[in-house]
């Protein structure tokens, strides 16, 4: 039986799969709904969050001839079938970043001409648009502009500011957000009940994270991780496989510094170089750390943390022993670091000393 990719498996065939762009996926329905629909669509946003995916949803949905109630397609008349087949001539995908020129824009132009066999719509699907040419850009003005009734444009971009004004204008607008840890997490739940994997929500939340943002990506790290653990996943293993430095680290270098143990402190740093880590890597996961520290202070922030359930508590509890003033402090030092970092000559000895530097704060304010 041949392997499919996660990414490519549970691509989401409908508005209700979409993992976290609701606003997107109801306007989307409502347009459909409505009959309100644009003749072009800018989507716009970070990779891997599901702007190609919401295309072709709506390029299917829209030529379907018995949509839902739910504004969903059907998947049984024979646009849908052709569209799921690929086999559809109403649809029609162009990927600008290898076929930016003028010329392959005005074999596009050329094919908008041509009323759709099947259904209302011919649909023009234009991923990464944002590396056409600028003569490519201006040969498809006028037809963007005044294009026939059954054509209808999406152009797909992760960096909207290079396009043209008289583009944008042109177009409905619709911001992507990135996928926050929890909707990433429920999904890779979803996917591993499906697979039959059995798997920690400490170590899906590791996945959330290190995709940031982008749910392509936390399904391609999926696959990895289940090629190196098999079917059962635990947190020791999904860090281990992506070289993610344990909390437990930051938890007991934070002890150290508490307890004005500067010796103590450095060996935990000389433990984490030795293991293969970046000391920059370490400084920056630091300050993360105090900064968690910090919104676990007060139950209205608490819930800009993006953990597990179990590392929340700890962090709970490590925060009732620091004081806002030394977090504050701590932070102010892990930053600058973090910041001037690239300059040190000596990058060793640059963090060591911004940790002797935080080991010292409560010692200065008992003096």
């Amino acid at each position: 039986m041949e392997y499919i990719v996660s990414a490519r498996k549970y691509r989401p065939t409908t508005f209700q799969s979409v993992v976290g762009q609701q606003n997107i996926t109801t306007t989307l329905k409502n347009a459909i709904k409505n009959s309100q629909l644009a003749h072009a669509y800018l989507f716009c946003g970070p990779r891997g969050v599901g702007k190609t995916t919401c295309a072709r949803i709506f390029a299917k949905t829209i030529n379907c001839s018995n949509v839902s109630d739910d504004f969903d397609a059907c998947n049984e008349c024979e646009s849908c079938l052709s569209f799921n087949e690929n086999r559809s001539y109403n649809i029609h995908e162009l990927d600008a970043a290898s076929n930016n020129s003028v010329e392959d824009i005005r074999n596009l132009t050329d094919k908008v001409r041509v009323p759709p066999q099947m259904g209302k719509y011919s649909v023009y699907i234009i991923d990464e648009v944002h590396m056409l040419s600028a003569s490519a850009f201006n040969a498809f003005l006028k037809t963007l502009e005044e294009p026939p009734k059954h054509a209808i444009f999406i152009l797909a971009t992760t960096e909207k500011h290079k396009i043209l004004p008289t583009i944008l204008s042109r177009c409905q607008i619709f911001d992507f957000n990135r996928i926050n840890i929890q909707d990433a997490v429920n999904h890779l739940k979803y996917v591993a009940e499906k697979e039959e994997v059995t798997a920690e929500e400490e170590a899906l939340n590791v996945i959330a994270q290190k995709a940031d943002g982008a749910m392509r990506d936390a399904l391609s790290i999926f696959d990895q991780v289940v090629a190196f653990s098999g079917k059962s996943i635990n947190y020791d293993q999904v860090i281990e496989n992506l070289n993610v430095l344990n909390y437990d680290f930051y938890f007991k270098i934070t002890d150290a510094l508490l307890a004005e143990d500067h010796k103590q402190a450095l060996l935990i740093f000389d433990k984490i170089l030795k293991k293969g880590f970046d000391a920059q890597h370490f400084i920056s996961g630091l300050a993360s750390h105090l900064r968690d520290l910090l919104v676990c202070q007060d139950q209205v922030t608490i819930k800009l943390m993006e953990v597990g359930a179990s590392t929340k508590q700890r962090y709970a509890e490590q925060a009732k022993l620091c004081s806002v003033d030394f977090l504050y402090e701590a932070l102010e030092v892990a930053t600058v670091c973090d910041f001037q970092y690239r300059l040190a000559k000596n990058k060793r000895l640059h963090v060591e000393f911004a940790i002797i530097k935080m080991s010292r704060i409560l010692l200065k304010k008992k003096g």
